[in-house]
C-alpha cells in the first residue's frame, strides 16, 4: 500500500517534547505523532538515540530509527549544559508534554525536575516511564523491558513445561509500556480539561506487563495457584497449540469458546469426545490436552496447510497460519487493513512500516514522514524560539545543541 496525504489527526495541535531512549518513552511519543501531535525528538549532540545503531542498518542509516523516529522533528540538545537547560525550559514553556526515561534523580540533578518545568509551565504533563518507577527499593536500578519480562512473571510461565524461561525475542514490556503511556499522556491531559494544571505521568515498565499477564494474582490470592510452563498449550483450555501439517507448515488453533472446540471435534473426526463429561468446559478440555492435541494433531498432520486452513474455514473454527515476516508482508487480510504502508523516505528511497495503530472514521492518524537524520531540524526549531544565527552558533560552540 502507498502513502497517503496525511490527514489533520485529533491530536493536531498537541506539542510532545520526547527526550527518552530505548525503546517505551520513544515509542509513545511515536504513536501521539501518529495522530497529529507535534513530536520533537531531542537527542545529546554526541550521543544520538541508540535505536539508531540497533539490529541492520543500510548504507548507515539504522532501519529501526525510521520506525521509531517517524513523524518527529529532531533536534540536539545537551541538558546537562546551561545552555541545553535554558533551550529546553523554553521548549517545555509552550508544549503541552514531555516524555522521559532517565534515572529517577537525573532530571532533577541537572535543574530540569517536576518543579522546574511546572514553573516553566503549569499545563505541562511530564511523563516519567522508567523500569522500576520512581520511588521504592528498585527505583534508581537501571531498568530495561528484559528485567520487566523476568520480573513480572511473564517469562516463567513461557516456554516447555521440561525447558528454560524464555524471553521474548523482541521488546514486549517496552511495546506495551509505549501503549500504557499513550494512554496515561492522554489521561492526565483530560485531567488538565478539569483541573486546569498539570501532572506527573508516573510509568514503571514492570507494571503494564503484569496487567496483561491476567488473573494470576487473583488465582495466588485464591487459591496459591501457580501457572507451570505449558508451552503452546493454554492452562484454560484445549486444545490450544501449534500444530505442523502434511507439508511441514505451521498453524495455530484457538479453542476458547465452547462451541468452537465442538466444531474442531466434529472436523477432525471424534465428535464421540464432545461427550465427556470433561469437555464440558475449558479447564476440564485442558486437562485431557493430551488426548485431544493427538486427535487434532493427527488430523492435521495428514493434510496440507492449505486444506487445513480451508477446512478450519468451512466449519467456522478459529485457526491461523503461523507466519513470519515474509508471509505477514503478503497477508491478504494485512493487506485489506493497509497494515503495513510504503511512504517515501530522503535517505532510503522508500521504506515500509507498520501503519498507525488503528483506524479512526473521522480524524483518522497518518504517518507523515520516517525517522529524520540526527538534528536535523536543530536550526529550525532554535529559529522558532526566537534565537539569532549568533546565538545557535555559541549554543553549539558550548557543546550545548
Amino acid at each position: 500500500m502507498t502513502h497517503h496525504p496525511p490527514t489533520d489527526g485529533p491530536l493536531t495541535g498537541l506539542r510532545v517534547l520526547d527526550l527518552a531512549t530505548l525503546f517505551a518513552g520513544p515509542l509513545c511519543a511515536t504513536m501521539l505523532g501518529d495522530f497529529g501531535a507535534e513530536v520533537v525528538k531531542v537527542e545529546h549532540p554526541r550521543r544520538p538515540d541508540p535505536s539508531r545503531g540497533h539490529g541492520p542498518s543500510k548504507d548507515g542509516v539504522g532501519l529501526w530509527w525510521k520506525l521509531l523516529g517517524r513523524n518527529k522533528r529532531n533536534i540536539t540538545l545537551d541538558l546537562s549544559t546551561p545552555g541545553g537547560r535554558d533551550v529546553l525550559l523554553r521548549l517545555a514553556a509552550d508544549a503541552d508534554v514531555v516524555i522521559e526515561n532517565f534515572r529517577p534523580g537525573t532530571l532533577e540533578r541537572w535543574g530540569l525536575g517536576w518543579d522546574a518545568l511546572s514553573a516553566a509551565n503549569p499545563r505541562l504533563v511530564l511523563a516519567r516511564v522508567t523500569g522500576f518507577g520512581q520511588f521504592g527499593p528498585s527505583a534508581r536500578r537501571p531498568g530495561f523491558g528484559t528485567l520487566a519480562e523476568a520480573m513480572s512473571g511473564f517469562a516463567a510461565i513461557t516456554g516447555e513445561p521440561d525447558g528454560p524461561p524464555t524471553l521474548p525475542p523482541f521488546g514486549l514490556a517496552d511495546s506495551i509500556a509505549a501503549l500504557a503511556s499513550s494512554y496515561a499522556v492522554m489521561a492526565a491531559l483530560r485531567g488538565r480539561d478539569l483541573t486546569g494544571g498539570g501532572q506527573v505521568v508516573d510509568m514503571a515498565i514492570i507494571e503494564p506487563i503484569l496487567t496483561v499477564l491476567g488473573p494470576h494474582p487473583v488465582w495466588y490470592d485464591q487459591l496459591g495457584y501457580v501457572q507451570e510452563r505449558t508451552g503452546n498449550r493454554s492452562t484454560n483450555n484445549a486444545p490450544r497449540n501449534t500444530y505442523r501439517t502434511g507439508d511441514g507448515r505451521w498453524v495455530a488453533v484457538s479453542t476458547s469458546a465452547q462451541s468452537i472446540a465442538e466444531r474442531v471435534m466434529h472436523l477432525v473426526g471424534r465428535p464421540e469426545l464432545i461427550d465427556a463429561e470433561w469437555f464440558a468446559s475449558g479447564a476440564g478440555r485442558a486437562a485431557h490436552a493430551d488426548e485431544l492435541d493427538e486427535a487434532v494433531g493427527d488430523w492435521i498432520a495428514a493434510r496440507t496447510r492449505d486444506e487445513v486452513l480451508s477446512a478450519f474455514e468451512k466449519a467456522e473454527a478459529a485457526i491461523a497460519p503461523v507466519h513470519d515476516i515474509r508471509d505477514v508482508m503478503a497477508d491478504e487480510q494485512y493487506a485489506a487493513l493497509d497494515s503495513i504502508v510504503e511512504l517515501p523516505d530522503p535517505e532510503l528511497g522508500s521504506v515500509k512500516m507498520q501503519n498507525v495503530l488503528f483506524r479512526l472514521s473521522g480524524t483518522p492518524g497518518a504517518i507523515r514522514w520516517a525517522g529524520r537524520p540526527h538534528g536535523a531540524d536543530t536550526d529550525e526549531i532554535l529559529g522558532a524560539l526566537g534565537l539569532t544565527g549568533t546565538e545557535i552558533g555559541a549554543l553549539r560552540e558550548a557543546g550545548a545543541v
